[in-house]
């Protein structure tokens, strides 16, 4: 019997910024929440579909966050996958 792929969601989320140079949303209520991706490569699709459907908006910023590390909290993490 073959071991299972471990589980590699990722969200695509994004909105307007209160400074295009900090990652503080304006309206938290009004954050696009783009969708939930098995793996890294769909999330970049729809993240960069995001982005450039509003490349014109400097304040408007989407991320990826890799949610199986939140469910491993032990899991270290880049300086470019921290929100803050």
């Amino acid at each position: 019997m073959s071991q299972a792929t471990p589980q590699r969601l990722h969200l695509v989320f994004g909105g307007e910024l209160v400074d295009p140079q900090r990652t503080e949303f304006k309206d938290v209520d009004a954050i696009h929440m783009v969708g939930i991706y098995p793996n890294y490569a769909e999330a970049y699709n729809a993240w960069k579909a995001e982005a450039q459907r509003t490349v014109d908006d400097a304040h408007t910023r989407y991320f990826i966050a890799h949610l199986h590390r939140l469910r491993d909290e032990e899991a270290a993490a880049s300086a470019t996958e921290e929100l803050g």
